[in-house]
C-alpha cells in the first residue's frame, strides 16, 4: 500500500506521492475527490475502468494524439469507445509538440494527449473521471495522470495495480488531485 505524507503550507497541503509534489485547493469544493480504496478488481466488482458511474450528456468527440509506435494508447482508447466517446485517433512523431502547445506541464505527460470540448486530457485518465470534469467545466486546462500506470489499459498487470493520482492542471502551473486511486 502506498504511503503518502501530507506537509501543511502557508497556501494549503502539499500531497508528496507518486508523482511529486502537488498542490491542494482546500479552497474549491468542486474538486472533492472520491478516493477508491475500497474498490477492488475481482469477480464481483468491475475495475474503474470498466463501470461507468457518471452520466455525460455534452459531446463526447475526442481527438486522441499519439505515437504510431505506442499499443497502450489504442487501449486506453478502446476504453474510451467503450465508454461512448468518439474517438478520432491521430498518429504522430511529434507527439511534444501537441504537448507543447497546449501548455501541458512536462511533470504530467504520459504517452498520448487528447482534446475533448477545449480540454486536455493526458495519459491513462478513467472514462469517469473525464465525464465528471466536462460536466463541471471547471477553469483548469485539463487533467492527466502522468506516467503508464501498470493496471491501466494497455499497461495490464495479474499481480500488480499502481495507485495513481488525476491531477487536474491550468495554464498558470496550479495543479490539484481531481480523484486519487489506490486500489482498483
Amino acid at each position: 500500500m502506498l504511503k503518502i505524507k501530507l506537509i501543511k503550507s502557508l497556501t494549503g497541503i502539499a500531497l508528496i506521492g507518486i508523482i511529486g509534489s502537488v498542490t491542494l485547493s482546500s479552497h474549491n469544493p468542486s474538486y472533492a475527490h472520491e478516493t477508491h480504496e475500497n474498490h477492488r478488481n475481482n469477480s464481483t466488482t468491475l475495475s474503474v475502468w470498466d463501470k461507468a458511474t457518471v452520466n455525460y450528456s455534452g459531446s463526447k468527440k475526442i481527438t486522441v494524439y499519439n505515437s504510431p509506435s505506442c499499443g497502450c494508447c489504442k487501449q486506453w482508447m478502446a476504453h474510451m469507445k467503450k465508454h461512448g466517446f468518439e474517438v478520432t485517433d491521430i498518429k504522430t512523431e511529434n507527439i511534444d509538440a501537441i504537448k507543447q502547445k497546449n501548455n501541458l506541464p512536462s511533470q504530467l505527460a504520459s504517452c498520448h494527449t487528447a482534446i475533448i470540448n477545449g480540454y486536455v486530457m493526458e495519459g491513462h485518465i478513467p472514462a469517469d473521471d473525464i465525464k465528471r470534469f466536462l460536466s463541471q467545466k471547471p477553469k483548469m486546462k485539463g487533467l492527466a495522470v502522468a506516467g503508464m500506470p501498470i493496471g491501466s489499459p494497455g499497461m495490464e498487470s495479474d499481480k500488480i495495480k499502481q495507485p495513481f493520482n488525476v491531477i487536474a492542471f491550468n495554464n498558470k502551473g496550479k495543479s490539484e488531485v481531481f480523484n486519487s486511486y489506490k486500489n482498483y
